[in-house]
């Protein structure tokens, strides 16, 4: 895989005191798709300048995984005040300056934008924020990173420098913290859960972790309490949909983290494992995983109060609750779709289809989820217009008479066309 997606020179091994780099180049088509007209540009001023600019973190390492990256964001050795007054005299627009009290400016050029960070260095942290000076040290920067294959950057001209073996970690498929785990979960609780997500996105196998990592998780989950409840959903929502779901909740209960991510601590692991086979080549919706974990509404309730979801996020969760047993396929005829169609038709709810399809992935009913999906919701013919027409007049009887209608439209099968249905209004 790894000599498919590089073509790596190495230029260098070198050893500063305590120093260790490796570097070497990267010659993809993923990298040299990112040197676009803008790009270029923005070099350009920080060459004229003399500021060293880079790429960092997590767009190398979806480079190197062969991967173009979403969102690249850089690094400098220029301060924010230094980029503004080089990007005043190049005239080029800056936009957002809500980052500049963190030291990153973004600029605007050839329709496109960039964001870019000077060097940091941490002074104070509280577990949920940090205090940080400027740097022009590269290492110290990638110090303060979480995970080695976050910490690396990739000069333009496809240099790789890496300071804590993240490019040896990446093809090794290891997820491991950068220095001291313990210092870094410290530094912000967040990452415990940060290392559960890429573990899902790198690792190879599901029970690879490293014993002081599991334990220093263990020793510091309480931290993940004052960590807002927006911020935990951004990250477990992200772990759910990647690659050894089961293994990581199972693994995170164990590990006495659930109490406060606002799942139940009591969750019903063994469903959420059977669900997860169930989903996990559809596709699922995060909160279709979660689910499985929950006994009753009320568990639901609780989460949402610490984790804040969406209002679908959180409807979708009740509906699989309530109906995850109860809706389900005819026995008499276990081919049919019928009982999930009738409830669409029944709910009227514009997002009625989505949630069942979720619950057919829940249990694990690919043949209907595969028909459901090609199967459009019908049009009801008849309207209380109709009836009126017909001689119907009271309202009462008339949404009552649109029931008995839909009713017999249902058995039907939804074949029934207007006149049909109409034939069976008494007048």
């Amino acid at each position: 895989m790894w000599s498919r997606i590089l073509s790596p020179r190495l230029i260098g091994r070198t050893s500063l005191h305590w120093r260790s780099l490796f570097t070497m180049k990267l010659k993809t088509s993923e990298f040299q798709s990112l040197l676009s007209d803008g790009l270029n540009g923005l070099a350009e001023v920080f060459g004229k300048h003399q500021y060293e600019l880079r790429i960092a973190g997590g767009a190398v390492r979806d480079l190197l995984s062969g991967k173009r990256p979403e969102d690249v964001d850089f690094a400098t050795t220029a301060t924010p005040e230094e980029m503004k007054q080089m990007f005043q005299r190049a005239g080029i627009r800056m936009i957002n300056n809500k980052g500049e009290k963190h030291g990153t400016i973004t600029a605007r050029i050839h329709n496109e934008n960039f964001e870019v960070t000077t060097l940091r260095v941490d002074v104070q942290t509280d577990g949920r924020h940090a205090e940080v000076e400027f740097t022009t040290d590269w290492q110290k920067d990638a110090e303060r990173r979480d995970l080695t294959i976050n910490s690396m950057f990739l000069g333009l001209d496809g240099t790789l420098y890496d300071y804590f073996k993240g490019y040896e970690d990446l093809q090794k498929r290891k997820v491991r913290f950068v220095g001291s785990a313990e210092q870094r979960m410290q530094e912000d609780y967040l990452r415990i859960l940060r290392y559960f997500r890429f573990y899902g996105r790198v690792a190879e196998e599901p029970d690879d972790h490293e014993p002081e990592t599991l334990a220093a998780i263990r020793k510091n989950g309480r931290g993940l309490s004052a960590i807002s409840g927006e911020r935990i959903w951004m990250e477990l929502k992200k772990m759910v949909v990647g690659n050894h779901v089961d293994h990581l909740l199972e693994l995170m209960y164990s590990l006495e983290l659930a109490q406060y991510l606002g799942l139940p601590p009591d969750g019903n692991v063994k469903e959420m494992k059977r669900v997860w086979q169930n989903t996990k080549d559809h596709s699922p919706k995060p909160m279709t995983i979660l689910a499985s974990l929950f006994h009753h509404p009320d568990e639901v309730e609780k989460m949402d109060l610490r984790l804040k979801v969406s209002k679908e996020e959180k409807t979708l969760a009740l509906f699989l609750v309530k109906h995850r047993r109860e809706l389900h396929k005819n026995e008499d005829e276990p081919q049919s779709l019928k009982p999930y169609t009738d409830f669409i038709i029944d709910s009227r709810e514009l997002d009625s289809k989505t949630k069942v399809c979720e619950l057919l992935k829940y249990q694990g009913e690919e043949e209907l989820l595969a028909e459901l999906c090609r199967w459009s919701i019908p049009h009801f013919p008849v309207s209380g217009h109709d009836l009126r027409k017909i001689g119907v007049t009271s309202g009462k009887e008339i949404g009552a008479t649109l029931q008995n209608l839909r009713d017999i439209w249902k058995k039907s099968r939804y074949q029934m066309d207007k006149d049909e249905l109409l034939s069976y209004v008494k007048t």
